[in-house]
C-alpha cells in the first residue's frame, strides 16, 4: 500500500533564449503544459517562462525539455540593488551586437547585389560572379538566425515566416549557384535584360541572388529594431529600483555615520533631512514633517507625519528634520514589493501573435505543396528534369516576397516618426495589436488629468478685507516655508500681485501652519485650530467657504492678521486645461473612461466632475497593489484596458493593462512599463496615439495583404514555367513600391483639434 501527500506546487522563472517569435513561445508553452503537474506560460516579449510544477518536477527536468525543444533556458539572475544603491544584474554587455553584425554586413553586401541586378548599365562582364561573391555572407552568415530556426521549426512539424525565408533564399541562392556553375548564367557578358515576355525555359541563365540577398537584409533590419525595443522589458524594474536612496545616514551610539543603504538593517535609526530621500521603510521615532509621497501612493496632497507614523522608502522628506526606525529592508519593502508586482504583470501579459507568423504557418506548407506538384507534373508530363526543377523552384522563389519585409519595419518607421512629431513614441509592433481591440480606458488622476502640482485656485475674503492684501500677506508668509502646501499658496500669491515682501518674524507650528510678522502684522497661516489658539473664529461667510472647499476634495487654508480671520485660501492639484476635452474624444474611440487614483474620494469625485467621468466609473483611494487588481478585475469582465498614467505608482498597473500609455512627464518606471509613451504630458496625445496606432497596425495588415498577393498572384506562372527573371523582378519591385508608398500614407496623420 502507497501512500502519497500533496503538496503546495512550486513556481519557477527561467530565462529562455533562442526565440525569433511568438510561435516559437507558444511551442515551448505546449510542451512544458504536457508535463505531468506542470502549468506555464511563456512570454516571448520578456523571454521568460513562468512555471507552476509539482514537487516530483525538478527545475532541470524543465530546462532539459526546453532544450529538447531546441531552445536554452536558465534561471535568471535577480535585479537587486547593489551595495551601493545601483541595480545588478547579470547579463552581456551588448546581447544585440550579434544581431547588429549580422544586420550590417547583409545591408553592406547586399546593396551593390540589388544595384547590379536593377540596373543593366552596371552589369559588366563578371558582374553574375561579383554579385556570387558579395551575396554568398549575406546568405550564410547574415541569414543564420533564420535556417538555425526554419530547422528547429521542421523538427517540430511547424513553420513560420522564418521557414519562408530560409526557404526562399535557400532556393534561389541554390538555383543561382546551379545556374552558374551548371548553366548557362556563368558566361562572361550574361545580362539581365528588360523583357516581360512570357515564355517556358529551363532556367539555366536565370540567377536570383538580389532576392536572396535583399529580403535577408530587409527583415534582419526589421528583427533588430524589434529587438532593440525588446530590451526596455527589464528597465522598468531597474528604473523602480533606481528611485531609491543611495545611501543614508545612520545614528548609531548617538554618532552620525554615512553609509550606503544596502547596509541598514532592520531596527537601525537613521536621519532624514529635508529634501532627502526615505532610504527605507520605517517608523517615525523624532520630528516631525510633510512627506511628499506622491510618487508612490498618487495622493497630491504632502502627508504630516510625526512620531509613531509609519514612513515609505523613497518618498521625499519635504519638511522637517525626521529620525526614523528602519522597519523593512530590502526585498521587503514597499518600493521592492511594486518591482515585483511589475515583473508579474509583464510575464502574465499574452504574447502578440505576428500576423506574418500566422499567414506563413498556412503559406509556406501551401507553396511547399505546390512547388512538389508542380516538379512532380512536369516530370511526369514527359519534360527534362532542368524545366521541371526550373519551374518548382520559380514557385519557391515568388513565394519569398521582398515586400514582407518591408511590410512592418516602413509602416511602423513612419507612424513612430510621425507620432515621435506628434509627442507619442510606439514602442513596437507589437504594441499596436492591443489598440484596436480596446475598449476601457483607465485613467490616474494625479500627474494625468491633474498637473500633479498643489496650486492656489480660489480666495475667500471677509468683508472688508481685499483679496491683493490677503496674497500678499499669506504669500509673504509662506514663502518661508518648505512645506509643499505653502509653496502653491506662495507661487500663486507671486503670479498674481508680483513680488512678496519678506517676513520680519516668522515661525512653524507643527502640524498646524506657520506664524510671523510681515509689514507689522501679526499674521497665522494654517489650519482652522492654529486659530483656535488664538481664540479666533471664521465668520459664517468664510465657515461656508472652508466647508464648501473640503466638501470638493481641497484643502482649505485660513489667513488671519492683527486678530481677525481675514480668508480662506483652496488649494488642489488643479485638473489640466484639456483634460475634459480629451476625454471627450477617448470615448468618440469608443473607449469607457475609468478614473482610478490613491486620494481621497471627495477629491477623485470632484474631479470627475468636472471632466466628465461618471460616478460609477471612479475607483478611488487604492494603493499600487490595488490598481493592478482593479484593471485585472475590468479584464476579468472580458474588457480589453488600456492604462494612462505616470507615476512609480501606476508602472505595475501599467504593465499588467492589455496597453500601457504612460506619460513623459512622468516618472522613468511608468515610461518603461509602458506601451506608449505621451511625450507632451497632455491627455489628448492619449486619444491621439490610439488613433494612430490603430492606423499604423491598419497599414501593416494592408501591407502584408499585398505583400503576399503580388507573389500568389505569380504563382500560377511560375507553376507553368512561365516566369523569367524580369517578371519575378517586377513582381518583386512593385510590391515593394507599393508597400513603401502605402506606409508614407501615414506622414498625413493629423493630431485631432
Amino acid at each position: 500500500m502507497t501512500t502519497s501527500t500533496t503538496s503546495a506546487p512550486a513556481e519557477v522563472e527561467l530565462a529562455i533564449g533562442g526565440m525569433t517569435c511568438a510561435s516559437c513561445a507558444a511551442r515551448i508553452e505546449k510542451k512544458l503544459n504536457r508535463m505531468e503537474g506542470v502549468t506555464a506560460t511563456v512570454n516571448y516579449a520578456t523571454e521568460k517562462a513562468r512555471i507552476s510544477h509539482a514537487a516530483d518536477v525538478s527545475v532541470p527536468e524543465l530546462i532539459a525539455t526546453v532544450e529538447a525543444t531546441g531552445y536554452t533556458a536558465r534561471e535568471p539572475e535577480p535585479v537587486r540593488p547593489g551595495p551601493t544603491g545601483d541595480t545588478e544584474q547579470a547579463e552581456p554587455a551588448d546581447p544585440l551586437r550579434p544581431l547588429r553584425q549580422r544586420l550590417v554586413t547583409a545591408v553592406v553586401l547586399a546593396v551593390p547585389v540589388i544595384a547590379m541586378a536593377m540596373v543593366p548599365a552596371l552589369q559588366f562582364e563578371y558582374w553574375q560572379w561579383l554579385s556570387l561573391t558579395l551575396a554568398a555572407p549575406v546568405v550564410t552568415y547574415a541569414a543564420w538566425p533564420f535556417h538555425r530556426a526554419a530547422f528547429t521549426n521542421a523538427r517540430h512539424g511547424a513553420a513560420t515566416m522564418d521557414t519562408l525565408i530560409s526557404v526562399g533564399t535557400s532556393a534561389a541562392f541554390l538555383w543561382s549557384l546551379w545556374a552558374l556553375f551548371l548553366g548557362t548564367a556563368g558566361t562572361p557578358g550574361m545580362t539581365h535584360p528588360f523583357e516581360l515576355t512570357i515564355a517556358r525555359g529551363d532556367g539555366s541563365g536565370n540567377i536570383y541572388l538580389e532576392a536572396a540577398a535583399g529580403v535577408t537584409a530587409f527583415i534582419l533590419a526589421g528583427r533588430y529594431f524589434e529587438a532593440r525595443s525588446k530590451r526596455k522589458a527589464g528597465a522598468a524594474l531597474k528604473a523602480l529600483l533606481e528611485l531609491g536612496a543611495k545611501d543614508v545616514t545612520v545614528l548609531r551610539d548617538g554618532i552620525e555615520e554615512r553609509v550606503p543603504v544596502g547596509e541598514l538593517k532592520t531596527g537601525d535609526r537613521f536621519l532624514v533631512r529635508p529634501g532627502e530621500k526615505i532610504a527605507t521603510d520605517g517608523t517615525v521615532v523624532e520630528g516631525t514633517s510633510a512627506v511628499d509621497a506622491s510618487m508612490l501612493t498618487g495622493e497630491s496632497v504632502p502627508v504630516e507625519v510625526g512620531v509613531g507614523d509609519g514612513v515609505t522608502g523613497a518618498t521625499l522628506n519635504a519638511g522637517g528634520r525626521l529620525v526614523v526606525e528602519a522597519t523593512r529592508v530590502g526585498a521587503d519593502t514597499q518600493l521592492a514589493r511594486m518591482a515585483k508586482l511589475v515583473e508579474d504583470a509583464q510575464n502574465g501579459k499574452a504574447a502578440a501573435q505576428r500576423l506574418a507568423d500566422r499567414i506563413s504557418a498556412v503559406f509556406v506548407p501551401v507553396v511547399i505543396a505546390l512547388a512538389l506538384a508542380t516538379l512532380g507534373f512536369w516530370l511526369g508530363n514527359g519534360s527534362g528534369p532542368a524545366a521541371a526543377f526550373t519551374a518548382a523552384v520559380a514557385v519557391l522563389i515568388i513565394a519569398c516576397p521582398c515586400a514582407l519585409g518591408l511590410a512592418t519595419p516602413t509602416a511602423l518607421m513612419v507612424g513612430t516618426g510621425r507620432g515621435a512629431q506628434l509627442g507619442i513614441l510606439i514602442k513596437g509592433p507589437e504594441v499596436l495589436e492591443s489598440t484596436r481591440k480596446v475598449d476601457t480606458v483607465v485613467l490616474d488622476k494625479t500627474g494625468t488629468v491633474t498637473t500633479g502640482r498643489m496650486t492656489l485656485l480660489a480666495v475667500h475674503t471677509a468683508e472688508g478685507t481685499e483679496e491683493a492684501e490677503v496674497l500678499r500677506l499669506a504669500g509673504a508668509l509662506e514663502h518661508a516655508s518648505e512645506h509643499p502646501i505653502a509653496r502653491a499658496v506662495a507661487t500663486g500669491a507671486a503670479e498674481r500681485i508680483g513680488t512678496l515682501p519678506a517676513p520680519e518674524d516668522f515661525a512653524n507650528v507643527p502640524g498646524l501652519g506657520v506664524q510671523g510678522v510681515v509689514e507689522g502684522h501679526a499674521v497665522l497661516v494654517g489650519r482652522e485650530k492654529l486659530l483656535a489658539e488664538w481664540a479666533m473664529e471664521l465668520p459664517a461667510g468664510l465657515a461656508r467657504a472652508k466647508t464648501a472647499a473640503e466638501q470638493a476634495g481641497r484643502t482649505a487654508i485660513t489667513v488671519a492678521w492683527d486678530g481677525e480671520a481675514r480668508a480662506v485660501l483652496e488649494v488642489a492639484d488643479a485638473v489640466k486645461e484639456t483634460s475634459a476635452e480629451a476625454i471627450t474624444r477617448l470615448r468618440g474611440l469608443g473607449l469607457t473612461p475609468v478614473l482610478l487614483t490613491g486620494d481621497n474620494k471627495a477629491v477623485a469625485a470632484s474631479v470627475a466632475r468636472e471632466v466628465g467621468i461618471d460616478a460609477e466609473h471612479v475607483v478611488a483611494e487604492v494603493l499600487p497593489q490595488d490598481k493592478v487588481a482593479v484593471v485585472k478585475r475590468l479584464q476579468g469582465e472580458g474588457r480589453s484596458v488600456a492604462m494612462v498614467g505616470d507615476g512609480v505608482n501606476d508602472a505595475a498597473a501599467l504593465a499588467q493593462a492589455d496597453l500601457g500609455l504612460a506619460m513623459g512627464t512622468g516618472t522613468d518606471a511608468a515610461i518603461e512599463a509602458g506601451d506608449l509613451t505621451l511625450v507632451r504630458g497632455d491627455l489628448q496625445a492619449a486619444a491621439d496615439a490610439i488613433r494612430l496606432a490603430r492606423r499604423t497596425l491598419g497599414t501593416i495588415k494592408s501591407n502584408l495583404f499585398w505583400a503576399f498577393a503580388y507573389n500568389v498572384a505569380a504563382l500560377p506562372l511560375a507553376a507553368a514555367g512561365l516566369l523569367n527573371p524580369m517578371i519575378a523582378g517586377a513582381a518583386m519591385a512593385f510590391s515593394s513600391v507599393f508597400v513603401v508608398g502605402n506606409s508614407l500614407r501615414l506622414r498625413g496623420f493629423k493630431a485631432a483639434g
